[in-house]
């Protein structure tokens, strides 16, 4: 049992060192090979963790993050929205994961221009993050 504990655990740090390395090839701006990376990384967290898991939520939003930039906009909300989806589910609603997937969908709106749909996701962010954590952390 240690032994497939162990093959996990290498598994998931393969996952991170990928995810890592995208997020430095994407601000270098070499968005095909980060896609790749990432993508790699979402498929080994989805195997070793399931699909349900936090770690593939983050996976999910880097990923949208990458389509969001290069205007793919509507792959980019539903990777977004299954981000969403499962951090409600497994974190709770009031948790600031929560409230950072909310904020994303936000902000993916208000990059296409779609103002009335972005602010009422922006609201719920923020009451979410003041409740969490309080009005004067940085964070809300």
């Amino acid at each position: 049992m240690a032994k497939q504990t162990s093959a996990a655990a290498d598994l998931l740090g393969e996952a991170d060192a990928l995810n890592l390395r995208a997020i430095d090839l994407y601000q270098r701006g070499d968005f095909a090979e980060a896609e790749r990376l990432i993508r790699l990384s979402l498929d080994i967290r989805e195997e070793a963790l399931g699909p349900d898991h936090p770690e593939v939520a983050t996976s999910l939003n880097n990923l949208a993050e990458l389509q969001a930039s290069l205007a793919r906009f509507l792959e980019a909300e539903t990777l977004c929205k299954r981000a969403l989806s499962i951090r409600e589910r497994v974190l709770g609603p009031a948790h600031p994961d929560v409230a950072a997937s909310i904020n994303n969908l936000g902000g993916l709106y208000f990059r296409q221009s779609r103002y009335e749909e972005a602010e009422p996701f922006f609201q719920r962010s923020l009451t979410l993050r003041e409740a969490l954590l309080g009005a004067d952390h940085p964070a809300s």
